[in-house]
């Protein structure tokens, strides 16, 4: 099935890094979290990928187009020219690439994508956050309700500790539990070609109009994943990310 991947925004909130390098391409474990989501997916089957590029698309566009350079090491003959690899990653992705515009919002960069996508079902997500999600029990879910959208809900962890009180007396203190109520869109969405209809131009955004009709619709469905899911916003996002890596990343099967 094919997947489109969201990499084209500013990331501002990450301006660390992200005056270098678009989001996407920030890296986790040595490698950039793009790669990190895209794994994710492979590991399901799901190879044919479609990068909705924007801010920066030639730095990502660069790190395709070498892939093979970047992850193996290799002999170069200075006088031909000739490489000779000496090791190949085994990757066996599809990868298409396309500049869907720096200022385009994410529904449109959507909306550009429908000529590569066709008349089939799809996959859709952000290229900031990861997640231990079982992607063939999300398809199974979406395949059992039939209506044009799935979207991934999940509950990220506090920011900060959490205080029940009765009045002045602390009942319950969790440092940075998982909040219960609080599910929100972590992307990981499931789109029958219809949705695509639904946006209307450059200037739409993915969660404003198009989802809000779907949900008026009663086209909308969410797919309740309680495992584990962060997204990377924010320089101490990437900090976690990177301590999670080391000590093994939950998001890897």
């Amino acid at each position: 099935m094919k997947v489109i991947l969201l990499a084209g925004g500013f990331g501002t909130r990450l301006s660390e890094y992200t005056d270098i390098v678009p989001k996407p391409m920030v890296p986790i474990g040595g490698k950039p979290i793009l790669w990190h989501i895209m794994q994710k997916y492979a590991q399901f089957g799901h190879k044919d990928f479609y990068v909705a590029l924007g801010y920066k698309s030639e730095v990502i566009k660069e790190y395709f187009l070498n892939y093979r350079a970047l992850h193996a090491d290799f002999t170069v003959c200075l006088e031909t020219g000739d490489v000779t690899p000496h090791q190949i990653d085994p990757i066996d992705w599809k990868v298409t690439l396309v500049n869907t515009g720096a200022e385009t919002m994410t529904g449109g960069r959507v909306k550009r994508m429908k000529s590569f996508i066709g008349n089939e079902t799809c996959l859709l997500t952000y290229g900031d956050g990861v997640a231990d999600i079982d992607l063939d029990a999300l398809l199974t879910f979406h395949k059992s309700h039939g209506k044009m959208v799935t979207v991934s809900a999940v509950r990220p962890a506090a920011r900060f500790g959490e205080l029940e009180m009765d009045g002045a007396r602390v009942t319950s203190f969790q440092e940075k539990p998982q909040l219960h109520d609080g599910w929100i869109n972590g992307g990981y969405f499931v789109l029958e070609p219809g949705f695509f209809e639904l946006i209307a131009d450059d200037s739409t955004m993915l969660e404003r109009e198009p989802l809000e009709l779907a949900t008026k619709a009663g086209e909308l469905m969410a797919y309740r994943h309680e495992g584990f899911w962060h997204c990377m916003d924010t320089k101490r996002d990437h900090e976690l990310l990177e301590s999670l890596w080391a000590k093994g990343a939950p998001w890897v099967i």
